[in-house]
């Protein structure tokens, strides 16, 4: 098989980083060929702190998931997350010069430019601008401006920001370890691809990535992302409250949680008891699971509390805004068991954890259907809709081009006619790629 039939997902996460090959079978589904896995030991928080040992994790993965699959891995797209990441709501409008001739892509584009030159604070920039609804001469509540007359085009905007060296050092690591950046893709977004359907989209949902540095917020209504926020907390946090409340080496705690963990302390009774093995030689430990199940929940719920803040900052109680699919949650920390009962308990709302099998060919290997890789899993997806984009791009321009006989039609126009506007990954990506370039 040719490498560039393949796509290629690099999440690179607090706890791990996983390197996913896939491609899109013949009932337009991802079928995962390879998976590769390493502990993340250079990020913290979602933000890299260590190169060195950043680009050793991203090479085990990338070289254990071309062993998985026979397949050679040259170029990556990369999910990016983490406490730098902002967002903020703005609006913006612009005045046409001729308002007898219909809106088009250009002045969406000039609007949208002009966000792009809104001040930000020192070593942040705006890393991505959705238009939400537009206004067309005070005419409100449009999805699709283009095609009509108006002298005034304005929109309101869902402005991310995010820091600029934050953003490099991950180009940086992907570069160091022998890889072509294909394209970079917020990590929220990838994981609502994987696990949201199209209808939950329109009715209005919360998806609640709980990873093991941060935990991740995007909501969807009108099939349109409206929020999106990024909580400084996640499954490492967890894992310390054991490791301080019940005295225990980090790698103890960790299985703790994972094994006999539980986000709801009413559960478990007084005389359940687990053993810990005593560090060389010592006496083994006994921790109750009722006490367990203490420091977790205390911890989950203050999570919870400060990502249920953000939805109704939204304005999730307003009516118009209600968002009626509820809250979906993924990521490895939404395997926590009660979790899905304690999110309801405290918001109010319909909740279920969100598994990205939805868009997984039917013989997909039962691990990877996971909440762990739902990112992994997205960021395989984003790749191949931009290879199947980018293909369909070249086609018509070559069908263009060869269907041009006219000789008034200069060379320029079929270019200008498939003239696709880039979106704002496209243009960081390139950005990032420049900026590498030149460091050499």
């Amino acid at each position: 098989m040719e490498s560039n039939n393949i796509s290629v997902g690099l999440d690179i996460g607090t706890t791990k980083i996983v390197a996913m090959i896939g491609r899109k079978n013949e009932y337009a589904k991802a079928e995962i060929l390879g998976i590769g896995k390493s502990k993340s030991l250079g990020v913290h928080r979602g933000v890299v702190n260590n190169i060195t040992q950043t680009i050793q994790s991203i090479q085990q993965a990338v070289q254990e998931a071309e062993t998985t699959s026979g397949q050679k891995i040259e170029r990556v797209t990369v999910g990016i997350a983490g406490q730098h990441i902002r967002s903020l709501q703005h609006s913006d409008y612009i005045t046409r010069p001729n308002s007898d001739l219909v809106i088009d892509e250009d002045d969406i584009e000039r609007l949208i430019n002009q966000v792009h030159k809104l001040v930000m604070l020192p070593g942040e920039e705006i890393i991505h601008v959705l238009p939400q609804e537009y206004k067309v001469d005070g005419q409100a509540e449009i999805k699709e401006p283009i095609g009509m007359y108006g002298g005034r085009l304005e929109a309101n905007f869902h402005v991310v920001v995010g820091q600029v060296p934050s953003i490099r050092n991950i180009g940086r690591c992907v570069k160091s370890a022998g890889l072509d950046l294909e394209g970079i893709t917020l990590e929220p977004l990838a994981s609502a691809n994987a696990v949201l359907s199209q209808e939950e989209k329109e009715a209005g949902v919360a998806l609640i990535d709980i990873g093991g540095g941060t935990t991740d917020l995007a909501i969807f209504r009108d099939d349109i992302i409206r929020h999106t926020a990024v909580i400084p907390f996640g499954g490492n946090v967890i894992t310390e409250d054991i490791k301080e409340g019940c005295s225990i080496i980090e790698k103890q705690a960790e299985l703790l949680k994972i094994k006999f963990g539980s986000a709801w302390p009413g559960e478990n009774k007084d005389n359940e008891i687990v053993s810990i093995p005593g560090l060389r030689g010592r006496e083994p430990k006994e921790i109750t699971l009722k006490n367990l199940s203490k420091i977790i929940h205390a911890r989950i719920v203050e999570i919870i509390e400060q990502v249920y803040v953000e939805i109704k900052n939204y304005g999730h109680e307003e009516q118009k805004k209600k968002l009626i699919a509820g809250i979906v949650l993924t990521g490895g920390g939404s395997q926590l068991k009660h979790l899905k009962q304690l999110v309801e308990y405290i918001t109010g709302m319909d909740t279920r954890v969100g598994y990205p099998n939805e868009h997984l060919a039917g013989d997909s290997d039962q691990e990877i259907t996971s909440p762990l890789y739902a990112t992994a899993v997205g960021l395989v997806m984003d790749d191949i809709a931009t290879k199947e984009k980018n293909t369909q791009e070249k086609q018509v321009s070559e069908t263009t081009i060869n269907n041009t006989t006219d000789t008034n039609v200069t060379q320029e126009n079929p270019v200008k006619q498939t003239k696709e506007r880039k979106s704002f990954l496209d243009k960081l990506t390139h950005r990032v790629k420049d900026f590498l370039d030149n460091a050499e």
